[in-house]
């Protein structure tokens, strides 16, 4: 990897931008936002990002993406562990799923801060103060006797995790809009669609040779490693002239610009709740394959990963749509067939149908949240670049406040298929209701300058 990625700066969408090449500068200026389309503007619109070489643009791409991994990792690495924690601390199931909520609730809170922080101060120190923090975090768990101290460290992990997230999108934002924004996520996904695959089965083969300490020994080392590489190779995109200041009035009117955009809670609401059913899915699923059903570790991991294949190939196929399509007929595509798949989960255990049919419902269910995710990022992001690391910090506060929140819910009415459907379709269902009175009749701009 090269260690020369000094990327450009990129000042709001309003300024000229100074796009700094490898024989000379050139003064571009955005275009102007069109009104209505049926796609993703396709059209060549200079992009601070242009003034980065194809490789070096690569390496921002396996960079970021790493650095959004590590919060997939610390998520979905632990599920494994999941009834051998609770075993080895005397607790209940209930307790062990308690939490996946703090983490999901420390991913919130860290993203309500870092966000703004980031628009305040720039990209690059908030994201190596907050992987500091998950480094720390990881290891405090590592040393928790209990499972009150487990749910502190998670805490902080995902807190200190969702730092890499927010600040990674927030730069993408900062280089590129439009059709090369929808490219730019959508080749980022490829290398983060690998941390859902990756993380339980690696999970699952730390548990074949030590407790599941050594899951958070992984996930400290995996940490620190991000927060060395980016030390080395990644640079400040938010040029100071283009910073606010960390300031209460400031922030607060990011946020009143945010939350009186219709369409940007519409597509919010969507996001949370189709997120919600994803974390039903994976609050439960350890508990319901490998207790109810006998799977071992390891044939939950290769199930789990299956999942996270089907995802990750909707995603990739989503921003392909996206290229032909407004993003809110991909969106409205995705929740129908994630929905379709909550139903078919929710009969199944309702009748009965044994093993095949729950993993055959489990995967129709989850793969869709691929083609959801990004339309969510492109419609919640276009028209917000003033604030783009408040809008996506936001984005990501309420995803995983919500998902922290409700995925208890199906193990407060016990471990089974049912429960875990059942708080699917509601979620869905939620997301239904504002996919089709906001977020479709708000769509007013299809086209992203």
């Amino acid at each position: 990897m090269s260690t020369d990625l000094n990327m450009p700066p990129c000042p709001a969408d309003s300024a000229p931008v100074d796009v700094v090449g490898a024989h000379r500068t050139e003064t571009r200026r955005p275009a102007a936002r069109h009104p209505e389309n049926h796609s993703v503007d396709a059209h060549h619109d200079a992009h601070p990002g242009d003034a980065l070489s194809r490789r070096r643009r690569g390496v921002l791409i396996v960079l970021l993406g790493a650095a959004v991994a590590l919060g997939p990792f610390t998520v979905d690495m632990y599920l494994p562990a999941f009834p051998d924690v609770a075993a080895s601390l005397q607790t209940t199931d209930a307790a062990i799923q308690l939490t996946l909520t703090a983490t999901m609730i420390g991913f919130g809170l860290g993203q309500l801060l870092i966000g703004p922080l980031s628009d305040a101060v720039g990209r690059r120190w908030p994201l190596l103060i907050a992987t500091s923090v998950h480094v720390i975090a990881s290891i405090a768990v590592v040393f928790a006797q209990d499972v009150t101290g487990v749910m502190i460290g998670r805490i902080f992990q995902g807190l200190g995790a969702s730092g890499a997230a927010v600040v990674a999108m927030a730069i993408v934002r900062d280089l590129f809009s439009g059709q090369k924004l929808v490219r730019t996520l959508a080749r980022m996904a490829l290398v983060t669609g690998l941390a859902p695959v990756l993380a339980p089965v690696v999970g699952a083969q730390v548990l074949q040779f030590v407790e599941w300490r050594g899951v958070f020994v992984v996930l400290a080392a995996y940490g620190l490693l991000v927060t060395v590489v980016s030390a080395i190779l990644l640079f400040e995109t938010l040029p100071a002239e283009d910073r606010g200041t960390f300031d209460r009035r400031i922030v607060l009117r990011r946020y009143r610009v945010l939350v009186s955009d219709r369409t940007f809670l519409g597509v919010l609401v969507v996001g949370g709740m189709t997120f919600a059913a994803l974390f039903s899915y994976l609050s439960s699923a350890s508990f319901v394959l490998q207790d109810l059903y006998g799977l071992s570790s390891q044939q939950f991991a290769l199930v789990f990963g299956t999942n996270s294949v089907g995802l990750v190939f909707l995603n990739q196929v989503g921003a392909r749509l996206m290229r032909r399509h407004p993003p809110r007929m991909v969106l409205t595509i995705g929740v129908t067939l994630q929905s379709m798949g909550a139903l078919a989960l929710l009969l199944t255990g309702l009748m009965d149908l044994g093993l095949v049919a729950v993993l055959v419902s489990l995967f129709l269910s989850i793969a869709p949240v691929g083609l959801i995710g990004p339309p969510v990022q492109v419609l919640a992001l276009a028209d917000h670049a003033h604030e783009a690391g408040t809008a996506a910090s936001m984005l990501g506060a309420f995803n995983f406040g919500v998902a922290g929140l409700i995925s208890p819910v199906a193990g407060f009415f016990g471990i089974s298929v049912i429960a875990m459907a059942a708080v699917m379709c509601v979620t869905l269902a939620v997301a239904h209701v504002s996919l089709w009175l906001v977020v479709r009749p708000g769509v007013s701009r299809e086209v992203l300058a």
